[in-house]
């Protein structure tokens, strides 16, 4: 029934955060016009989480070695929050050219995808 997800990030700034995602984080990508790019994701996942309001997502991209992604981002002078462990993984904030945040985190959970 389904065939994929689409994600939106928002931003102040997309121009350079669709350059952060193509020059940093390497993502390939397709042109949906006029220079609207699109950008692969890997492999997803989806959890369901209680919540007292709802209507809340979030983006995390999963790591297999938070220490050397942070290395990594430190090379393109890319700011990350201090490593926090948490019962489910290791999670660390990255800030976005455009000033957004967005997470990325080491596993310690299975994971739904091969």
């Amino acid at each position: 029934m389904l065939k994929g997800a689409h994600t939106i990030l928002y931003s102040k700034d997309a121009d350079a955060d669709r350059a952060f995602l193509q020059d940093v984080l390497g993502l390939s990508h397709v042109d949906a016009g006029g220079g609207w790019l699109i950008f692969a994701l890997p492999p997803s996942e989806i959890a369901v989480h209680p919540h007292d309001t709802g209507g809340t997502q979030e983006l995390y991209f999963m790591v297999d070695s938070i220490d050397a992604f942070v290395v990594e981002m430190g090379k393109h002078d890319v700011a990350c929050s201090d490593v926090h462990d948490e019962m489910w993984g290791r999670l660390v904030q990255v800030t976005l050219p455009g000033g957004g945040q967005l997470g990325v985190y080491e596993p310690k959970h299975a994971l739904a995808h091969g």
